[in-house]
């Protein structure tokens, strides 16, 4: 356990480290990532803290990929790009707190519901990145009706299949990690989770499902209870509270229930599915 927690704390930090260098995280962003990356490692199997590591460089690397795209093409507005600590645990602590849970209660059932939250919070991430490149508005997930760029609850044709993707890599990942956990570090919690997990299709199937249920839950929740603004300037749909240096005025949803928040509950969604698919399943 000593030399999980030293190694998983120096991976973390320079991990962390490098993003925050690179602006991907802001220095909260960067001492939460450490955190939630510590954890992981401790479980004592690559598959968690390498399945992390896919959602984190992907993601990363997206939102810079969209933050010049998003120059070229004049988008309204976008979120920061640098994520802070509220960010990093709203898409990792949940996926922190299932490898703690692994640990101190050994059980398959753990790892399907990390996969879920790990799909589900990739599958949210490259819809956003990727769908904000769309040509075409997105539509409302309620009345499928075109609204503007930016707008929470608003899906595209692309982003839906980028949605799909990035869930789907993430089984693949598992899937891979694992077997590299059995057969090259010959780690017991890779033999072990490769018996529990059948290394075959039905694990990226389960992560594609979850992962994607996720993400519409996501946006489900940004078109309904998520508290959102306008902006008294220029009158735009805002998630912060000042906008165009102005205060953003209440327009609708729960106060309590920012973007982090959202994420949290559409992660727990995406735990939940791939538990109830495994359970029926088996």
């Amino acid at each position: 356990m000593g030399y999980s927690v030293l190694f998983g704390l120096l991976g973390s930090m320079v991990i962390a480290g490098l993003a925050y260098r690179l602006r991907s995280l802001s220095l909260t962003g960067a001492v939460a990532a450490i955190g939630v990356g510590t954890s992981l490692y401790m479980s004592g199997s690559i598959a968690w803290y390498g399945t992390l590591i896919v959602f984190f460089v992907t993601s990363s690397g997206l939102s810079v990929w969209r933050k010049r795209g998003k120059q070229l093409t004049n988008m309204v507005y976008e979120k920061g790009s640098r994520r802070d600590a509220g960010q990093v645990l709203a898409n990792g602590g949940l996926a922190a707190l299932l490898s703690i849970g692994y640990v101190a209660v050994p059980h398959e059932g753990w790892w399907y519901a990390y996969i879920g939250v790990m799909a589900t919070v990739t599958a949210d991430t490259w819809a956003t990145e990727i769908g904000s490149l769309s040509r075409l508005d997105p539509r409302s997930i309620l009345s499928f009706k075109r609204v503007p760029r930016g707008t929470s609850g608003g899906v595209s044709i692309l982003g839906c299949l980028a949605a799909a993707l990035g869930a789907t890599v993430i089984g693949v990942s598992v899937v891979v990690f694992l077997l590299i956990d059995k057969y090259i570090f010959h780690s017991n919690v890779g033999i072990v989770a490769v018996e529990w997990l059948p290394i075959d299709m039905i694990v990226i199937w389960i992560s594609l499902l979850a992962g994607f249920l996720g993400a519409m839950t996501d946006s489900l929740l940004g078109a309904t209870v998520q508290h959102m603004r306008r902006c008294a300037v220029c009158g735009i749909e805002v998630e912060h509270s000042r906008h165009c240096n102005a205060p953003a005025l209440h327009l609708r949803g729960w106060s309590w229930l920012n973007n982090d928040a959202v994420n949290v509950f559409s992660s727990a969604v995406g735990a939940g599915i791939a538990v109830i698919v495994w359970v029926f399943y088996y």
